[in-house]
C-alpha cells in the first residue's frame, strides 16, 4: 500500500468566533475524521495569514444542491474528535453564507441530520430556525423516564434539553467565575446522558432579558468562542425555569460576540447573528492506495 497527498481547496468561516473550515462534499476527502483532526488541531492546524487562530472547532462538508428553489445544502460536520454533530447552529449559519455565496440566494435550505432547517441571509448576518427545543428524556437522551430540571448533576445545578444536539444548562452568578474546564468533562460524561452532552454555564445580566454564555463543546472537548445550539438552550431553559417569558428575542452572548435567540411557545426557535468568511487555501489529504 502506498500513501499519497494531495491538496483539496478549502474556505475558513466563522460564527462568532465559532470557526469552522468548509469543503466541497464533492471534493475526494476518504478519511474525514483523520481530516478533521489534523486540521482542527489548535497547534498544528490550518492557518491563515497569521491574524486568524490556528485549527477550527470542526470541518463542514457541504452538498449544494443548487436545482432546487430555495436551493439545499447537505451539511456535515465532523468534530476534531472524529464525531459527527448532528447539528451545530452556528456551523449551520456559515453553511449558509456559503451557499448564499455560490447561488446569489438570500434564503437557503439546510439539511442536517437534526433535520432540514430553513435560513435567511441579510449581508453579513444569518438567521437560521433551530426546531423546537425538547426537555422529553427520549430526545435529550436521557437515561431515565423523568426529565431533568434543575437539578445537581456533578456539582452543576443543570436543566437538560436538545436543541438539535443534547445541552446541560447551568445558570449561575457569573460565568467568568466557573473554571468550565475543570468542572464541564464530569458532566459532560455524567452516567444520565449516555450520549453525552455540551456543558453551558449562563448568567442573566441585570437588564432580565440577556445572557451571558460560556460552553464546553462535546466532540471539541474544550470550550468554544460561541455556540449556536447551546445559545438556544439557555434561552429555552430560561423560559422553562421562569427567568424570562414571552416570543420577544433574547441577546445571548457568548466569549465571540452576540446572537439573537427566539424561543418561540408554538413554533420553531431561531437563531440569528453574524458569519464572516476569513480566507481560502488547500489542505492536505492522506490517500492509501494498493
Amino acid at each position: 500500500m502506498s500513501v499519497l497527498h494531495e491538496r483539496v481547496p478549502v474556505a475558513k468561516y466563522h460564527g462568532t468566533g465559532n470557526d469552522f473550515i468548509v469543503v466541497d462534499a464533492d471534493e475526494s476527502v476518504p478519511d474525514r475524521p483523520a481530516f478533521a483532526s489534523a486540521h482542527c488541531n489548535r497547534e498544528s492546524g490550518i492557518d491563515g495569514d497569521g491574524s486568524e487562530r490556528r485549527g477550527a472547532d470542526g470541518v463542514l462538508f457541504l452538498a449544494l444542491e443548487g436545482r432546487y428553489s430555495p436551493p439545499r445544502v447537505v451539511m456535515t460536520l465532523v468534530q476534531p474528535d472524529g464525531s459527527v454533530a448532528a447539528m451545530c447552529g452556528n456551523g449551520a449559519r456559515c453553511a449558509a453564507a456559503w451557499a448564499a455565496e455560490r447561488t446569489g440566494s438570500d434564503e437557503l435550505m439546510i439539511d442536517t441530520p437534526a433535520g432540514t432547517r430553513h435560513a435567511v441571509v441579510e449581508d453579513d448576518r444569518v438567521t437560521i430556525e433551530m426546531g423546537d427545543p425538547s426537555f422529553r428524556p427520549r430526545d435529550v437522551p436521557l437515561a431515565r423516564e423523568e426529565e431533568l430540571v434543575e437539578e445537581e448533576i456533578e456539582g452543576l445545578t443543570v436543566t437538560a434539553l436538545n436543541t438539535g444536539v443534547p445541552h446541560a444548562i447551568a445558570f449561575v452568578d457569573d460565568v467568568d467565575a466557573v473554571d468550565l474546564e475543570s468542572v464541564a468533562p464530569a458532566v459532560r460524561h455524567a452516567d444520565v446522558f449516555p450520549d453525552g452532552a455540551n456543558v453551558t454555564v449562563a448568567s442573566q445580566n441585570d437588564d432580565g432579558s440577556s445572557f451571558r454564555q460560556r460552553t464546553f463543546e462535546r466532540g471539541v472537548e474544550g470550550e468554544t468562542q460561541s455556540c449556536g445550539t447551546g445559545a438556544v438552550a439557555v434561552v429555552a431553559a430560561a423560559k422553562r425555569v421562569g427567568l424570562v417569558d414571552g416570543d420577544d428575542s433574547v441577546t445571548v452572548s457568548p466569549p465571540g460576540g452576540e446572537l439573537e435567540i427566539t424561543v418561540p411557545d408554538d413554533g420553531p426557535a431561531t437563531l440569528t447573528g453574524p458569519a464572516e468568511h476569513e480566507f481560502e487555501t488547500e489542505l492536505d489529504v492522506t490517500v492509501r492506495t494498493p
